[in-house]
């Protein structure tokens, strides 16, 4: 379709309203509604169109794949939260950490087993950081503020068996093919993980805050408030009632990891003459949705064998499943709506109207206004969603590399995830830490924006030299 003013009012609304709103879902249904009413003007006929534009998208075979992942994906977390794995994680290792310097390499080394998801960082880790905190002697915000850059800017930059990877490869592929670029979307996105400064600048944070900052509090809550807290009552996951077995988490990630690569080279090599290349021409995202399948298989079997029933697993795999849907569920609005507005001819009125803006300011700019819309709305995902085709159409128009302005996109979303006072991250932390959600949230947002101010300057500097 030619360029028309028409093509930007579905994310004039999206915007304010999840602003507004504090949700994301909301804004996203109503510019798409709007969008297919500004394609068929009939009273029926635009609610026809918004139904056609996410069954289209959900038809697609790449799309089908991520929905399966995602939901097997934190079903399989849900069978081993359910069989115990989490809480004789937690006890086993809370167990053997006597000070403060172990407890903070503990959090660091265990992201390597537990990188699959924030929240799942966040119940594996941090009860075993409240158990211990007399002896780790950092504030509580501090402590909250260290975690939380072991969790999503990590995992952001992680490319295989973590729950962001299919999403963020899925809007990548579909902010590229509405341009008509002929690249794979996961190699781009391999390519874009140096470029999510802000991802990396505050794990730089988190490691000085860990071990060259000096806290000038060694009282981070009431102490005899917290003798009397049993940390197995912060979150289900280790709750006394569930059995601790610390096996039930590390056997299923070990086999999902290796599963995943095993699989990701296998699809490849017979395409390629190196190793390495194998994993380049590799179909990635149906390699790791094999592997987690099987991986889930192997898991049920290895759970039946230790007299876990089979009615209870399927219940833990259905409630962590279903703990996704509202991001399945949203993510096909963002399929429907990136669809909608490429018929209202978005990409050629972007081209058409942002010759004006200096090539070396775009990519600061994407990340700036993407981090206020995160901000607001607490919501990575969402970000991305809504900023990643804006994000490519302005690659295209200027010019710019797309590693580049894709890393920016990332960065911005993550820099919501992180300091947002709505954010699951912020929320999630501070109720397991029995922290309050506001003050925390105030206390990490001095050193987030200095971080970001960083990444704005990183992304001038990079723009200048590309």
């Amino acid at each position: 379709m030619e360029s028309s003013w028409f093509s930007i009012i579905p994310f004039l609304i999206v915007i304010p309203i999840a602003i507004f709103t504090k949700q994301v879902l909301p804004g996203l249904f109503l510019g798409l509604l709007v969008g297919a009413y500004l394609i068929d003007h009939s009273i029926i006929g635009g609610v026809e169109k918004l139904l056609h534009y996410v069954v289209q998208a959900l038809r697609n075979k790449s799309n089908i794949e991520i929905v399966v992942f995602l939901y097997a994906f934190s079903g399989l977390i849900g069978m081993i939260k359910m069989a115990g794995g989490v809480k004789g994680f937690v006890e086993t290792a809370a167990e053997r950490i006597d000070t403060r310097k172990k407890a903070l390499i503990l959090t660091y080394v265990s992201t390597i087993g537990t990188f699959s998801a924030p929240t799942f960082r966040f119940v594996t880790i941090a009860p075993i950081m409240r158990a211990l905190l007399k002896k780790v002697k950092m504030t509580t915000a501090e402590l909250g503020f260290v975690i939380e850059t072991t969790a999503t800017p990590v995992i952001v930059l992680i490319p295989v068996a973590t729950a962001f990877v299919g999403y963020m490869v899925s809007i990548i592929q579909m902010a590229i093919d509405h341009q008509g670029i002929k690249q794979d979307a996961y190699s781009l996105f391999i390519q874009s993980i140096p470029y999510n400064f802000f991802s990396i600048v505050i794990i730089l944070v988190g490691i000085y805050f860990s071990f060259f900052h000096h806290s000038t509090s060694t009282a981070p809550m009431k102490l005899e408030e917290e003798d009397e807290k049993d940390w197995h009552d912060c979150h289900p996951c280790v709750s006394k009632d569930l059995p601790s077995k610390p096996w039930n988490l590390l056997v299923p990630l070990l086999v999902v990891i290796s599963l995943t690569l095993l699989l990701t080279w296998w699809s490849g090599h017979h395409k390629s003459h190196s190793f390495f290349e194998a994993f380049i021409k590799a179909d990635v995202l149906e390699a790791m949705v094999v592997a987690l399948i099987i991986t889930t298989l192997i898991t049920l079997i290895f759970f039946l064998f230790q007299r876990f029933t089979l009615q209870n697993l399927l219940n833990g795999f259905i409630t962590g499943g279903n703990d996704l849907m509202s991001v399945i569920l949203l993510l096909s609005v963002v399929w429907g709506l990136s669809a909608v507005t490429e018929d209202l001819g978005f990409s050629n009125f972007v081209t058409a109207h942002s010759k004006w803006i200096p090539q070396m300011f775009v990519t600061p700019f994407m990340f700036v206004f993407g981090a206020a819309i995160s901000y607001f709305i607490g919501s990575a995902w969402g970000t991305w969603g809504i900023l990643m085709p804006l994000g490519i159409s302005l690659a295209s128009s200027a010019d710019l590399s797309l590693p580049l302005i894709i890393g920016a996109v990332f960065a911005s979303g993550s820099f919501g995830a992180f300091s947002s006072p709505l954010s699951d991250d912020t929320n999630t932390i501070a109720k397991i830490l029995d922290l309050s959600v506001i003050e925390y949230a105030k206390y990490k947002l001095k050193p987030a924006l200095i971080a970001a101010g960083i990444t704005v300057a990183f992304y001038l500097v990079v723009s200048f030299l590309f």
